[in-house]
């Protein structure tokens, strides 16, 4: 029995009662950060029963989802919206509680990148203004209102007809709202009301946890959860009866056979071996770790045991917490696999990858069409469903080789250009639009355009590939690409005497001759064939295609270009071609290829059965039914949960470390599931949490996390592949106790790579900034623009050097803050490529976002600066240990030693650690390095002005801090830096200083200190207002070289003819105590 799809209305409706939730929050409660703070309690470690189990997440996700509004609220200003054009009635409401709306768009034709495209389960927000704070959500004419989008018109199909004038969606409204159409006609003249859609949160996954907690999904197998409520010692063992069959069980040996040629280390195989006995095991449910340290070859190992489960036919599901773990694994399998295929791409058909194939960005990774569900259904439908389908592909092929002349009567000499020509049973097919489109469906005049934009995904992809196909040249890419184009241009299709027997009456109406016809109508036809033919050998499950058939269809696809290239050899003069295909003239090798696939095509006619399909979904549920592996999101395994699906024996998590437990609760409930296999590594990040109530009560621990602390054994992949043993040595000592070995490779000397001359900038250094200053934004976010300037110093030299020597180098900048990230992004990120292809390419991101990526160089900015120690939450292992194991070649950390040392976190031991192996290096002690530092520094100390110890505040000009970045003299700033800081105290320089002779009110009112003797600083005394009063400030307006003062005269004329009389009076008064000046506060 083929399972049903789950339409967004069931999924939906499953998660309905967090829906009510969300929808039954005030404006002020949805503002309320505290709303749960005493309502949420902390996970244990152990539970009862899988009741108290399930419920022990259900306020931590409440909370957390509380917690994601709250931030869209807060963040609605830079939030996407749309505005709304129309709203009618669902024919699905029904009030109280079911307020289903359809809502029309204004169209995104022409506007600018990043419109906002609503999608299933977005929170929005209704708003008659674009709202620039929270609170432009919330007034008295439509208070506040959010909307679950539900997906497409209806909610009825996955696509509906859209125009570039109109986008339908469907909503589930929090409250009952009229829009213009709904209000009277004096109101609607009255004024016409604007509304938009603002985007808060997308709630999708949240509301399938929700489900899957509430044990609201198809089938609810609650066997492995029970297994893992506890102690665990149940679940963690091996059974004993398979244990003493394991050296003798077929399985194994079939799995050993499939790996042999990975050059997997013992502990890799070991680990894949013992998994495929555990997924024979019926006996026993089980959940098995995997542990993969840094750089041990995790994905590898993963791949190759997926590798070894499509070998012995386990139908196996693999999750992963985000689109991007999905995608590796997928690649890396396809990777492994395509060399084992005997057949082609026969074979891929058992493997199936689903999910949003704009986010999983499939466009960009060509090779995963091949089994893309997406898809796969459009192609199978293509050949299965359509009229013009495989079967008519066939019989068109079988017509032509058996009469041509028949043919070509029945077409009248008519092809092409304006022509057309008939099918077999007199139908009518446009052979140029074939030709743009190989493969695509005939769609006529009078189909619906819902049909036709359900086919949009297949075109898309289809158009994807040649784009794709054009800009890299790519010669080898799938069995599928290869056929998606016809083999050349039309007129290539013709020696160049059939271009002369082509006979032109009109532009409407084409004549050809018999041979130009034959070459055009074979080519087309095998194209389509061929593209058909390769179609279903890739797509279909091997359970519903023999061997022997595929190895007719890639018999067949070579005669036809074996046949092709007999034609064309034939030449045309004295009607050869004619003859030779009516029999009269006979070449023995034309002959028998002809004769061969033609028998052929019968066979395949009638001997190929293939499953009869209603439509696209019947497709869809027949290849999820029948694959032996599937990929997808823990999150997105919820589609899998449809009355009827094929049970699936084993379920692997790959980067199960970084998936919530609550969230690994979708997959494990599957029907029929027995054993799990989780792969991940608990000493490195966890999942994200957005709530700080939830990251206290463990809401983002992983049910990896959980079970190594109650003692679950875990295998451990005890080989780095990554580091240089420079590197690798104080992670493996500060966090694995020692354990990884170092592979061969990394040991040798060709692997220690010298990017930069000298002793500090060898495989890993600690690079010790003494003078940096860390800062904090208005989101309090830590940023130390010292270090930013030693980072963007190392960075040109690794430039300079890597253009010299020309050798390709990447390179990381990490750092914990987002603020240093954003500062290091905006220094480097309009210089460097960020094209990892390139010659020289340099990536910024924050350590979180850079876990499981690695580039040669990785430099580390630390940021923190402070007397007290305080590291914040870089103080955390599980985030050092990610920076620390990203580097292949070359990893320099560069931080404040002092502050580090001080940390009493592993900083401590770090710190230490490069001082004892002689990797502790002062910046300072580089003179371009000391440099940077000087400038940097001098340039973070105008950012403190004034200091707490001032009298003066200081208003410092846009035009002067650009000057003070361009001036490359480190003197030179740093006497303009001292020269402010007196300023501030009420220190005057004598007015001989002063060189610029304005006339009128500015002359009255600036100041110009010479400095150096090359530049003059310009400052004045302005007021600014504070509540009731005008105080004095100094407003320094810009530094420039003592040459170009004079063409200020005319600006400054300007910006001072604007100031009242009053305004120069106060700004002239001075309070003198002693020999300082005190700004004077005057009340207004």
């Amino acid at each position: 029995m083929m399972g049903t799809k789950v339409t967004k209305k069931e999924a939906e409706s499953k998660g309905q009662g967090l829906t009510d939730l969300v929808f039954s929050w005030s404006f002020a409660d949805a503002l309320n950060p505290d709303l749960y703070k005493f309502k949420v309690n902390q996970i244990p470690k152990t539970f009862s029963s899988t009741k108290d189990y399930m419920n022990s997440f259900i306020k931590p996700l409440i909370e957390e989802t509380h917690a994601e509004l709250l931030s869209g609220l807060k963040n609605v200003h830079r939030a996407p919206f749309r505005q709304i054009m129309a709203v009618e009635l669902s024919k699905n409401h029904k009030p109280p509680k079911a307020l289903y709306y359809n809502i029309s768009l204004k169209g995104t034709k022409g506007e600018k990148d990043g419109t906002y495209e609503p999608e299933a389960g977005d929170l929005i927000a209704l708003t008659e203004v674009r709202p620039k704070s929270p609170n432009d959500l919330n007034n008295p004419r439509r208070p506040f209102m959010v909307a679950l989008v539900q997906g497409l018109k209806d909610g009825s199909s996955d696509y509906v007809p859209q125009t570039d004038e109109l986008d339908k969606i469907s909503i589930l409204s929090s409250k009952i709202f009229v829009f213009n159409e709904e209000r009277t006609k004096e109101q609607r003249d009255k004024k016409r009301e604007t509304l938009f859609i603002v985007f808060l949160a997308n709630m999708t996954t949240n509301i399938r946890i929700w489900a899957a907690l509430k044990s609201k999904l198809e089938g609810s197998n609650m066997n492995i959860i029970q297994g893992v409520l506890r102690d665990s010692s149940a679940i963690g063992t091996d059974c004993s009866f398979c244990l003493t069959r394991q050296t003798k069980n077929p399985a194994v040996s079939v799995a050993r056979d499939a790996i042999s040629s990975f050059q997997l280390n013992d502990s890799q195989t070991q680990a894949i071996l013992e998994c495929v006995s555990t997924a024979e095991c019926c006996h026993n449910n089980s959940v098995k770790l995997i542990w993969g340290p840094p750089g041990t070859g995790k994905t590898k190992t993963v791949a190759s045991l997926l590798v070894a489960l499509w070998k012995i036919k386990c139908r196996t599901l693999t999750c992963a917490p985000t689109n991007i773990a999905v995608l590796e694994v997928t690649r890396r399998l396809l990777s492994s696999i395509r060399a084992k295929l005997e057949y082609e791409t026969y074979g891929l058909g058992d493997i199936v990858l689903f999910g949003n194939e704009e986010r999983m960005k499939i466009g960009d990774n060509e090779g995963l069409y091949d089994v893309f569900l997406d898809y796969r259904v459009s192609v199978l439908a293509d050949c299965l469903l359509s009229p013009l389908g495989w079967k008519s592909s066939v019989e068109s092929m079988i017509c032509l080789l058996k009469d041509p002349e028949r043919m070509y009567r029945l077409h009248g000499g008519k092809s092409v250009d304006g022509g057309s020509v008939s099918n077999d049973d007199g139908d009518q097919e446009d052979e140029g639009d074939h030709d743009k489109d190989v493969g695509n469906r005939d769609i006529n005049s009078n189909q619906n355009s819902e049909e036709s934009e359900k086919r949009k995904i297949w075109r898309r992809a289809v158009e994807a590939l040649k784009e794709n196909k054009k800009k890299k040249g790519n010669k080898e890419p799938s069995q599928r690409k290869t056929q998606l184009k016809s083999d050349t241009k039309e007129d290539s299709d013709l020696h160049e005497d059939d271009k002369e027997k082509v006979k032109v009456k009109d532009k409407h109406d084409t004549h050809w001759t018999f041979e130009a016809f034959l070459m055009k109508r074979y080519r087309f036809i095998k194209s389509q064939l061929k593209f058909r033919i390769t179609n279903l050998y890739t797509h279909l499950p091997t359970s519903s295609i023999s061997l022997d058939m595929v190895k007719q269809m890639v018999r067949l696809v070579d005669l036809l270009d074996s046949i092709e290239l007999l034609l064309r050899g034939v030449r045309p003069a004295n009607k050869g071609l004619r003859e030779v295909l009516s029999g009269f003239r006979c070449i023995s090798e034309f002959s028998s290829a002809k004769i061969e696939c033609l028998e052929i095509l019968k066979s395949l006619r009638e001997g190929l059965n293939l499953p009869n399909f209603i439509d696209d979904s019947a497709i869809r549920s027949f290849c999820l039914q029948q694959a032996s592996l599937i990929f997808c999101t823990a999150s997105s395994s919820f589609k899998l949960h449809t009355e009827g699906m094929r049970p699936i024996d084993l379920l692997v998590i790959d980067e199960a470390a970084q998936l919530k437990e609550c969230e690994s609760t979708i997959p494990l409930q599957l029907s029929g599931l027995r054993h799990a296999i989780l792969i991940g590594d608990e000493r490195q990040l966890p999942a994200m949490v957005q709530s700080k109530i939830c990251e206290k009560v463990d809401f983002g621990r992983s049910l990896f996390e959980r079970l190594v602390s109650l003692g679950h054994h875990k295998h451990l992949l005890n080989v780095q592949y990554r580091m240089h043993p420079s590197i690798s040595f104080i992670p493996n000592k500060e966090f694995y106790d020692g354990k990884i070995l170092d592979a061969p490779h990394v040991q040798e000397t060709a692997y220690e790579k010298r990017f930069l001359q000298g002793n500090m900038y060898g495989p890993y250094s600690f690079i010790n900034v003494a003078r940096g200053r860390e800062d904090f934004d208005e989101k309090r976010s830590c940023k130390n623009i010292v270090e930013v300037a030693v980072v963007a110093e190392i960075v040109a030299g690794l430039f300079r050097e890597s253009v010299f020597s020309k050798q390709n180098v990447r390179i990381g900048c990490i750092s914990p803050y987002k603020a240093q990230v954003s500062a290091l992004q905006e220094r480097l990120g309009k210089t460097y490529s960020t094209d990892e292809k390139g010659h020289f390419s340099v990536s910024v991101r924050s350590i979180d976002g850079f876990q499981g990526g690695e580039e040669d160089v990785i430099i580390i900015s630390t940021v923190r600066c402070n007397p007290k120690g305080d590291v914040g939450f870089f103080a955390s292992n599980q985030r050092v240990n990610v920076a620390l194991t990203r580097a292949r070649h070359c990893l320099w950390v560069v931080g404040n030693g002092d502050t580090l040392s001080k940390s009493r976190s592993v900083w401590a031991n770090i710190v230490q650690d490069a001082t004892v192996r002689g990797c502790f290096y002062d910046a300072d002690n580089d003179r371009k390095l000391k440099e940077a530092v000087d400038r940097a520094y001098c340039l973070a100390r105008l950012d403190s002005l004034p200091t707490t110890n001032t009298k003066w505040k200081v208003s410092l000009r846009s035009e002067f801090k650009e000057s003070m970045e361009g001036i490359e003299n480190v003197e030179v700033l740093k006497e303009v830096v001292s020269l402010l800081e007196k300023l501030c105290t009420g220190w005057r320089r004598p007015q001989s200083g002063r060189v610029l002779d304005i006339m009128g009110t500015a002359s009255e009112l600036l100041e110009v200190y010479n400095v150096k003797g090359r530049f003059s600083l310009i400052w004045s005394v302005d007021t600014t207002r504070e509540n009731a009063s005008e105080i004095q400030v100094i407003k320094v307006w810009d530094i420039l070289p003592v040459w170009e003062i004079p063409k200020l005269v005319d600006r400054f004329h300007e910006v001072f003819r604007n100031y009242t009389t009053e305004k120069i009076i106060r700004c002239k008064c001075k309070k003198y105590e002693g020999f300082d000046i005190f700004p004077l506060n005057t009340v207004i």
